[in-house]
């Protein structure tokens, strides 16, 4: 009984801060259900580095973390130094684009990453009373909303892969999310946001030595997960390096796998999986497999469960869209927009002429989806399976590994230049 109420309290809890979060703000990774849709209609459908700008401030430094946005703050991460030794977490007026307060902190060794990955790859998270930031091997920080430290864990390990860091934390509740990947030691835990305090703690299994698997192929993941609510129960879901996981957000217990990350090229996932109802749908990276699953149940539920696989896909960094059974997903290795039926795998159609690669996610209004590939130009589209219908593709002309966020009538949007606020004036 004890763990059913837990359970029926912390979805409350759930989707009382999510409510908070829901009227317009965009408070963590992929919004405020993680899961990049958001009831903010109204945006913007029409601008250019000229148009439409309601103001743009320079960051100093490209980094692949996406803005976040609550009340009338925005909160994005950055490095301060080329060497990623001095990692920060920036506050900026919504309205005016002006920084209130940058905090960093700092870490005394060069860590290794990837040039397409530059230090501050991570995106914040806020409850709207305190905004977490993880800086990987630096740690997990949490501040108040005037920049005040609450708490900070530095005592997590060291998180050292050849490509760098990218998960980003999510708030659920109570409780911080965090997928730690990738690296030697690879953990998804919860921490009470009032204290910082571990509260569950999951060590994955991890085959090879973080870098590359025993058959010498390249392994790891940088999937954020998503919150989910699996047969009335919270759970999050994530991509790890050989199989999707969902685990219970009070108790920390796995209640169920799928195998099929995994593929040819090695064992990598970059993009978050695609939940709606009981399908997932997931994709690996480096060109590896898609496949999807029904949620049913507890345990592994690859060999009863798995719908379909198909071994090769486009690259997948950016996540895509899950809507009505149909999955929408943006090519990184080739400039791509996919639709396809989430139940089947069954290609419904597929459009070659939309622009560069993507490396950001798709957002979505309720209306219109908006991805903006690394040139800075933002797509947008009308989600359908009958072909794509496209409403607009604006330019800001300036490179972006990033996810726009839907705020309170506006996007703001992350590029490796400047934080744009676009909108109506």
């Amino acid at each position: 009984m004890r763990v059913i109420v837990i359970r029926v309290v912390l979805c409350v809890v759930y989707m009382v801060a999510a409510g908070v979060c829901v009227a317009g703000d965009w408070p963590m990774f992929r919004g405020p259900h993680g899961n990049g849709i958001t009831n903010e209609p109204g945006t913007a459908t029409q601008w250019s580095a000229t148009e439409n700008v309601i103001w743009k401030t320079p960051l100093g430094r490209p980094g692949n973390g996406s803005p976040i946005v609550v009340g009338n703050k925005v909160f994005e991460s950055l490095a301060d130094d080329d060497e990623g030794k001095q990692r920060s977490l920036i506050c900026l007026d919504a309205q005016t684009g002006q920084q209130l307060w940058s905090r960093t902190e700092s870490y005394s060794e060069k860590m290794p990453t990837h040039q397409t990955n530059p230090y501050g790859g991570t995106t914040p998270a806020c409850d709207g009373k305190t905004v977490v930031v993880w800086h990987a091997s630096a740690g997990l920080f949490a501040y108040d909303l005037n920049g005040k430290l609450r708490w900070s864990r530095t005592d997590l390990g060291e998180f050292r892969h050849m490509w760098g860091y990218g998960a980003s934390p999510i708030i659920l509740g109570d409780r911080v999310i965090l997928h730690s990947g990738p690296g030697k030691r690879v953990f998804v835990a919860a921490f009470e946001i009032a204290t910082g305090k571990t509260l569950w703690n999951h060590d994955e299994p991890i085959e090879g030595n973080g870098e590359t698997n025993p058959g010498g192929q390249y392994m790891g993941s940088w999937a954020t997960p998503v919150p989910f609510l699996h047969e009335g129960r919270q759970v999050v879901v994530c991509s790890m390096a050989k199989r999707v996981c969902a685990w219970d957000v009070a108790s920390g217990k796995v209640v169920w796998t799928c195998d099929g990350i995994a593929g040819p090229k090695g064992d990598l996932a970059y993009s978050s999986p695609l939940c709606e109802k009981d399908l997932c749908v997931a994709n690996a990276g480096y060109n590896g497999p898609a496949f999807a699953f029904r949620m049913i149940g507890t345990g592994d539920l690859t060999s009863q469960y798995r719908l379909w696989r198909n071994e090769q896909n486009p690259q997948s960094i950016g996540t895509g869209l899950l809507r009505d059974g149909i999955a929408y997903r943006i090519g990184a290795g080739a400039a791509v927009l996919e639709c396809i039926e989430g139940a089947t795998g069954k290609l419904l159609w597929r459009d070659r002429g939309v622009g560069v690669n993507y490396w950001g996610s798709i957002s979505f209004n309720g209306k219109l989806a908006y991805a903006t590939d690394q040139k800075g130009t933002t797509l947008v589209f009308e989600p359908s399976r009958d072909g794509l219908k496209q409403v607009a593709a604006n330019k800001l002309d300036e490179p972006c590994n990033t996810t726009p966020a839907l705020a309170n009538g506006r996007i703001y949007i992350r590029t490796d230049n400047n934080l744009w606020c676009i909108g109506s004036k």
